[in-house]
């Protein structure tokens, strides 16, 4: 599990107990042949909160440019590209589904995530395009932190078009 899974995880199961909302984040045990659908689910009666959430961290302090669907992303023994695995568990499970990618730049140095609706995701993949770049990621709701822990808003970054963490 990466730090950034984990921090997440845990900014999602504190957000839950502050609130007092009956969910629960988790992260799925990766066995060594047993592919794994996603890096996080919260589960939650409430559907706000039904999530899959994949997480992808990019190391623009060393020169990373994009997100590209073919060096970020894989393809299992079945020739199935890890976007469309994603996607079907998505669609199968009734979750909203987001893709998590945090911007790292360098020690020392503040990270930044963002929220990219799996949706945007399945539809620029199936179009043929090769990658989102910074600044089409950058264009999405950023995961804003508070201390260690990040602000959790999911309805903000389904809908796009508010400030996380200033409600």
């Amino acid at each position: 599990m990466t730090e950034f899974e984990r921090t997440l995880v845990q900014s999602f199961n504190q957000f839950f107990e502050e609130k007092n909302i009956r969910a629960v984040a988790h992260r799925i045990k990766q066995h060594r042949f047993t592919p794994q659908f996603l890096d996080v689910l919260v589960d939650s009666l409430n559907p706000d909160y039904y999530l899959g959430i994949e997480c992808k961290s990019i190391s623009v302090d060393k020169g990373a440019n994009a997100l590209y669907f073919s060096q970020h992303f894989t393809v299992d023994k079945n020739g199935v590209h890890q976007v469309e695995r994603i996607g079907d568990y998505i669609n199968k499970s009734g979750r909203n589904g987001f893709l998590a990618v945090e911007l790292r730049h360098g020690v020392g140095k503040t990270r930044e995530a963002y929220a990219i609706p799996w949706a945007n995701i399945t539809e620029k993949y199936t179009s043929g395009k090769l990658k989102y770049t910074i600044s089409e990621i950058q264009d999405f709701p950023e995961i804003k932190r508070s201390g260690k822990f990040y602000l959790i808003e999911p309805e903000c970054w389904e809908k796009g078009d508010c400030n996380i963490g200033n409600k």
